[in-house]
């Protein structure tokens, strides 16, 4: 566990293919993923007003959700962007931990003197963020919202009665879609 930011219960792929990532964790036996079709949401991009535009899927190993996320053409300025012009392949962008209150942490953070950047952070929700003297994997600071929880835990237990071979990738419904469990109601 984190002693910053407690456990870390989502590991996050930025990927330049949907597709084969999906194929790529199907392959390995985790699944069932649970796919959003491309949406949009607006963030800050450190510090500068942002929309992207992209696809991401969920699944869960055990209580470790697997994010894959890819930015589509469209985007503004993004943290996953960023990250294929690094790493064309893809591969571990973050590492999310909940936490009550985005705000709040970062407020604690910056108290305990912790040397941090905050990369990207969408209004209202999550932030991602890096640490100064020692770059590389970012930390999602995940806020317990209920439609995060409610996506985990579906992501959880799907995963738990999958036979590794029925409908490996489900659609999530048209509201999920439109990018509305990112943004509280």
């Amino acid at each position: 566990m984190s002693s910053l930011f407690g456990p870390m219960i989502q590991q996050g792929y930025v990927v330049p293919d949907m597709d084969g990532a999906l194929r790529h964790w199907l392959d390995r036996g985790v699944g069932p993923f649970y796919l959003i079709a491309p949406f949009e949401l607006d963030a800050l991009h450190y510090g500068t007003p942002t929309t992207c535009h992209m696809t991401a899927a969920f699944a869960c190993s055990g209580d470790q959700q697997i994010e894959l996320i890819q930015p589509l053409s469209g985007s503004g300025p993004n943290v996953y962007d960023d990250y294929l012009c690094k790493y064309p392949e893809g591969g571990l962008q973050h590492l999310a931990s909940w936490c009550d209150d985005v705000d709040s942490k970062l407020t604690q953070l910056t108290a305990a003197g912790i040397d941090y950047v905050l990369a990207q952070r969408y209004p209202a929700s999550h932030a991602y963020l890096d640490l100064g003297r020692s770059p590389g994997v970012m930390i999602q600071l995940m806020p317990m919202l209920q439609r995060y929880l409610d996506l985990y835990d579906a992501c959880r237990s799907a995963a738990a009665a999958w036979d590794g071979k029925s409908d490996p990738v489900r659609r999530l419904p048209e509201a999920v879609r439109a990018g509305d469990w990112a943004h509280p109601t």
